[in-house]
């Protein structure tokens, strides 16, 4: 892991910032600031990772009720992923060549150990999925995995 790069564990983070950060990495975000703040509100941690400059480059979000947890977010900008990763789309993350995404997702997992959460779970699609099992992460047996969107169109 690179000296150059600064994580802080946060409760809140700017909603500029956060919105920007999205748009750059070409992410679906919330159309409103409403929709985007809620998110922040809702969310019990924020890990960002940051350049020497303070440009933030990466982040990482847990919720949970106290006692189930879900790191339910790592994004890291795709010039910082490096060519480990296969896609390097929306900030998706897989592996990167400084092991920031690896970083920000043990101190999501270790914030929400902290309030007490006995079970962390994490969704992953592609490659995501051996990030996650790296992380100690093990495939749920006989869930199947379930979305209901309430604002209609695709899940």
């Amino acid at each position: 892991m690179s000296d150059d790069f600064t994580y802080d564990v946060v409760k809140k983070i700017d909603l500029a910032e956060l919105k920007a950060f999205y748009q750059k990495q070409g992410s679906v975000i919330p159309q409103s600031v409403d929709k985007l703040s809620r998110i922040v509100d809702n969310s019990v941690c924020f890990v960002t990772a940051r350049e020497a400059d303070g440009r933030l480059i990466g982040i990482a979000r847990g919720i949970a009720d106290g006692l189930r947890g879900y790191l339910t977010e790592c994004k890291l900008d795709p010039s910082r992923q490096g060519p480990a990763a296969v896609t390097q789309v929306d900030g998706r993350i897989e592996h990167d060549q400084y092991g920031i995404a690896r970083e920000m997702a043990t101190r999501v997992i270790g914030a929400l150990a902290d309030m007490g959460c006995e079970r962390i779970d994490a969704s992953a699609y592609g490659t995501e999925v051996d990030f996650c099992e790296e992380l100690g992460f093990e495939r749920a047996r006989g869930i199947v995995p379930m979305t209901l969107n309430v604002a209609g169109g695709n899940a």
